[in-house]
């Protein structure tokens, strides 16, 4: 038996993958237990290091810390989208002197990496008399990495769309602007909204970043409770704990974005569901175009 795109695997590579994919969970669970143990023989799990979380100060840090987080992840997050729109529709304009630099600006900002943006931003722009808050310098470096990111997410999306789907609008007499944001923007951003959530979770934990910089953000927390010598130096504790609020944001933002998603494919904007054009009644489209070639003899 086989389909379009590959053989369906007989018993044996049935067995076969069964046994890898066994091996590699052994793999896995006897790693995580390694990191386990050996974060119980150096005592990471004792009370002396997770007594400082027993103070209401020390989540009140972590609170601080995880709102400057969310703070600079919000005007990051929009401005990137912002951002990236006017980038990728100045990408995709007809007319050259407009393409081309859009184009150099792009590829520049995406070459540049986000760490170095901010301490050019905070160490650099002193130098030449203007002086920059931490925020500031971590919020401008994100909008402009992920915004230039999400240009081209953008412009692979529009480019990504049947060539008909433009050439139906200017029959109906759309202009290109109208073409461009009643019809291939929602398609595109609908087609690669995966991407962008993506895209937008690096940029919440890129906030991290900002440590460096003196912002003081999730990270700067951990690092300043992990290194408190009276409670024996915490780190590892303060590390489990900060990181498992960037997982809870993360996966809150994941979810959003799925029930968002849900939502564009039941919106009536989104036009009938689309059948997987592999199957049609349990049929292969290699099995159609026999069954189709048989008819067309038997007609003859």
């Amino acid at each position: 038996m086989s389909s379009v795109l590959f053989d369906v695997p007989g018993p044996r590579a049935v067995v076969r993958n069964r046994l890898i994919g066994a091996a590699t969970v052994l793999v896995v669970l006897a790693v995580l237990g390694w990191v386990v143990w050996r974060l119980f023989a150096t005592g990471q799990f004792s009370a002396e290091k997770w007594n400082i979380f027993t103070f209401s100060a020390v989540w009140v840090r972590f609170g601080e810390g995880l709102v400057a987080t969310l703070a600079a992840f919000a005007v990051a997050g929009v401005g990137s989208i912002t951002l990236g729109f006017l980038l990728g529709i100045g990408r995709l304009s007809e007319h050259a002197w407009v393409r081309e630099p859009v184009r150099w600006i792009i590829e520049v900002l995406r070459a540049v990496p986000v760490l170095i943006l901010m301490m050019l931003l905070y160490y650099g722009l002193p130098v030449i008399g203007v002086k920059m808050p931490p925020y500031w310098a971590v919020v401008i470096a994100l909008i402009v990495y992920n915004g230039s990111v999400l240009a081209e997410v953008l412009r692979a999306g529009i480019e990504s769309l049947p060539r008909g789907q433009k050439e139906a609008g200017y029959a109906i007499g759309l202009r290109k602007t109208g073409v461009m944001y009643f019809i291939l923007i929602p398609q595109a951003v609908r087609a690669m909204m995966p991407v962008i959530i993506a895209q937008l979770v690096v940029a919440l934990k890129d906030t991290a970043l900002g440590f460096i910089i003196t912002y003081q953000e999730l990270l700067y927390v951990i690092n300043q409770i992990g290194n408190q010598a009276p409670y024996g130096s915490p780190l590892i504790p303060a590390a489990i704990v900060g990181g498992s609020m960037y997982v809870a944001v993360c996966l809150l933002l994941s979810y959003i974005a799925y029930r968002l998603q849900r939502r564009a494919k039941r919106s009536p904007k989104a036009g009938p569901a689309v059948q997987d054009p592999r199957q049609h009644g349990g049929e292969t489209n290699t099995s159609l175009i026999v069954l189709q070639g048989d008819g067309s003899e038997k007609t003859r």
